[in-house]
């Protein structure tokens, strides 16, 4: 079996990871496969935000929380040190699609790096507040922008879950 076929079979969304940050290298190779990830008519409509301050994090944790509706306290990105947060351009109709890609190639890759990750949704919800469209406007990034996903990841603390078994019926073939 191939490395890509391999690391599509296990990786797995991780719930538990380490507070340890890893290498802004391995960060840089994940969002690197994200910018890489199929699009529509190539016109790479996607941007990712990577925050790794701790403070930013926290805040977004705290307002993901939330918008879930968990109380108070709960982290919906299980400890991950890194969120890699991906946005779209809010008047492409391909947004959520390519967005979609870009979130599952940068999954892959950290599984590649001995990372774990997860998807965590309600970007869309943060963004669509003034204080999350305000850190885009002092990072510099204009126009209007879809939050689509956050990519928490970070070492995973413990062992990493074994894929379910995949269930029959689910492929059908026209000859």
């Amino acid at each position: 079996m191939n490395e890509i076929m391999k690391a599509m079979e296990e990786r797995r969304s991780i719930r538990s990871f380490k507070p340890d940050m890893p290498p802004m290298e391995d960060i840089r190779q994940i969002i690197e496969a994200g910018r890489y990830a199929a699009n529509g008519k190539g016109r790479q409509a996607t941007i990712t935000v990577a925050v790794t301050n701790p403070e930013l994090r926290n805040r977004l944790s705290a307002d993901n929380c939330k918008i879930g509706g968990w109380q108070e306290g709960f982290d919906p990105f299980y400890g991950a040190p890194v969120i890699l947060i991906v946005l779209a351009e809010r008047d492409w109709a391909n947004r959520v699609y390519d967005g979609s890609l870009v979130m599952g190639n940068m999954m892959l890759a950290a599984h590649s790096l001995g990372l774990g990750s997860i998807w965590i949704h309600r970007a869309k919800e943060e963004f669509e507040m003034p204080e999350y469209q305000q850190v885009l406007k002092e990072l510099g990034i204009l126009g209007e922008w879809e939050g689509i996903g956050h990519c928490a990841v970070g070492y995973i603390d413990g062992e990493a879950p074994k894929a379910a078994a995949r269930k029959d019926g689910r492929v059908y073939f026209v000859q």
